[in-house]
């Protein structure tokens, strides 16, 4: 059996034959420094928790171009074995949450479209019987009086058509148009990395729930220079929102354990207990 050790020397020197540092790793798996250290080290209770050790290795691994499940197969008996994980009951909340949610959006788009369906209705019979008084008046004959015309200085002549005609028709205002619906779309999975476009928005409104026992979390903002605005370990019932308006890369330590909203729309984010990346930029609907 190797020692524990080897695996780190292993990593360590495919590194360095691929001349990467220990900075530009970082910035590529998004594990911190210290941990990828910690790993060369073989010096595993330094990280977040048991579960993180393969993680942590399987993404070090693929970053330095080594496959990373033969890495794990090699090794299996030094790595640490994560503890188990109670999926189901995470599902089977998750299931139940989106199903009420679906259930209010499905309400509210069926109120705004009876709204608006009766507003239609409303604008159509209004306009016909308007056009049908124009036509009227137009096809009436011109009566025959023997009373004189008013004179131009009277100040019932210019009223006197709107006597015998009743009220002038009232304008009718179109209703103005909807606002434009906030779209969350996939656009492409590169690298280990979702990207995402979410479009009609003016910034991110990012909401993270923790629904497993805990989660490692990094929310970074990609504006001019790459800022993280959120690390470190959340626990069963923290709820955390952030609101950017730049891109945003989230990275989760154990998907299975959080509920991700972005801008209104739940994002999935896996149902296994895996590291998990996310990319959100803002765009404009095609």
């Amino acid at each position: 059996m190797p020692f524990v050790s080897d695996l780190g020397q292993v990593l360590k020197k495919a590194r360095l034959e691929k001349k990467i540092s220990l900075d530009d790793l970082q910035e590529t798996t998004k594990i911190r420094k210290a941990y990828l250290e910690a790993i060369e080290e073989g010096n595993y209770k330094k990280l977040p928790g048991t579960f993180y050790v393969r993680a942590f290795i399987k993404s070090y691994a693929e970053a330095i171009g080594l496959d990373p499940n033969e890495v794990l197969k090699l090794y299996q008996n030094v790595i640490p074995a994560s503890e188990p994980e109670p999926v189901e009951p995470i599902r089977s909340t998750r299931t139940s949450r989106n199903s009420e949610r679906i259930g209010r959006w499905a309400s509210t788009a069926l109120v705004i479209t009876f709204v608006v369906l009766i507003v239609g209705i409303i604008y159509y019979y209004v306009n016909k019987n308007y056009s049908g008084t124009a036509d009227v008046n137009a096809s009436e004959p011109p009566r025959i009086t023997d009373k004189a015309d008013p004179a131009p200085s009277d100040p019932n002549a210019a009223g006197g058509a709107i006597a015998e005609g009743g009220e002038p028709p009232q304008t009718v205002q179109e209703p103005p148009p909807a606002a434009p619906v906030t779209e969350v779309k996939l656009v492409r999975s590169e690298r280990g990395t979702d990207y995402y476009t979410v479009t009609n928005a003016s910034e991110l409104q990012i909401k993270m729930t923790v629904t497993g026992d805990a989660c490692w979390i990094r929310v970074d903002s990609l504006g001019e220079k790459k800022e993280a605005i959120a690390e470190g370990m959340f626990y069963n019932g923290n709820t955390e929102e952030w609101k950017l308006s730049n891109s945003a890369y989230l990275t989760f330590g154990r998907a299975n354990a959080v509920e991700l909203n972005v801008n209104g729309t739940i994002v999935p984010v896996g149902t296994d207990p895996n590291v998990k990346k996310l990319q959100f930029d803002l765009g404009t609907a095609g």
